[in-house]
């Protein structure tokens, strides 16, 4: 995340960081999205920096979800920010800075440094994968049949339908049974942990260790298999097709793990057209490009799966011919 100007300490936090032994030169704010949460990049007397997360009190039954998966994590042997210290009250979490370049700022490296990466986060998913599926079920509502749809539907409410992309009332229905026939699918599936929002933005490269670290995965919860592979290979950055054919052969095998990563992987950006409209809604409209490219992937991933097939070629006129969302 990209840091602001530096602004004044705060007393307050000055002084919950002098209780820690070391003392507060300056504060980074770093560009966020819309979540209320917010970060800045502290720097402390004692030489290093650390990344602090601030919870408001709309949130703060995040911050203790955040401590426990870290904590997950850590044990499943996935390299995750280490929790300095956390102050409750304030809503306050002081993170290890690990830097500033996720996985998306690799976008021009050459392609065998990215294939690499996509390998990587390939192994950290089935590790996340492997974890104790109780412990993950007591943090997070599972990513069941009713979210997936839940997702769906404010997509084709913000975007589908506004934007004329569901086609006639005979072409809408047979689109709507399609997607119940997907999420249904999906959820079908023995549900395994999840991070939830495994894409390039939340890893991390740390070429030195080497590893692969994992942000922002409070939201760990127990989801379709797929998922989270869908999510690293769909998502700001693209492996090439011949990779992402090799990665999903390796951790889905068999023709029935392919139309699944499909399926998932239809879900997952359609979801994310819908996300990136709703942004735009509540003021921050920097996604908004990447809407049509994200709609053109999601008819790709559906035209792979039984049930959409059929649909993909009565879509694909409605849905290449449409503009970003304004």
């Amino acid at each position: 995340m990209p840091a602001t100007a530096a602004t004044p300490p705060d007393p307050a936090l000055a002084a919950w960081i002098a209780t820690l032994g070391d003392r507060l030169l300056a504060v980074a704010p770093l560009a966020g999205d819309v979540s209320p949460r917010r970060y800045a990049r502290l720097e402390l007397a004692g030489g290093g920096t650390a990344i602090l997360a601030s919870y408001p009190e709309e949130v703060r039954a995040a911050l203790p979800r955040f401590a426990a998966t870290t904590e997950l994590l850590a044990a499943g042997g996935v390299r995750v920010p280490r929790v300095v210290a956390l102050a409750a009250e304030p809503g306050w979490m002081l993170l290890e800075d690990l830097g500033t370049a996720t996985l998306a700022d690799w976008r021009r490296r050459p392609r065998r440094e990215l294939a690499r990466w996509f390998a990587e986060g390939r192994a950290v998913a089935g590790r996340i994968a492997a974890l104790p599926a109780a412990a993950i079920e007591a943090l997070n509502p599972p990513l069941d049949r009713e979210l997936l749809e839940r997702e769906l539907e404010q997509t084709w409410r913000l975007h589908l339908e506004p934007e004329g992309l569901v086609g006639d009332a005979g072409l809408a229905r047979e689109l709507e049974r399609a997607l119940a026939t997907l999420c249904a699918s999906l959820a079908a599936e023995a549900a395994v942990p999840c991070h939830r929002d495994f894409m390039a933005r939340n890893l991390m490269p740390l070429p030195a260790e080497p590893s692969l670290a994992v942000l922002d995965h409070q939201d760990l919860r127990l989801g379709p298999p797929a998922y989270d592979l869908a999510s690293l290979l769909n998502d700001t950055l693209f492996p090439s097709p011949e990779l992402e054919e090799e990665l999903v052969a390796r951790a889905l095998p068999g023709e029935g793990g392919r139309v699944s990563y499909h399926r998932a992987a239809a879900q997952r950006t359609l979801k994310a057209v819908g996300t990136y409209v709703s942004f735009a809604r509540r003021g921050a409209p920097r996604h908004l490009p990447l809407v049509a490219p994200t709609l053109a992937r999601a008819l790709g991933h559906l035209a792979r799966t039984p049930e959409g097939t059929p649909l993909a070629p009565r879509l694909a006129p409605l849905w290449s011919r449409v503009p970003p969302a304004a």
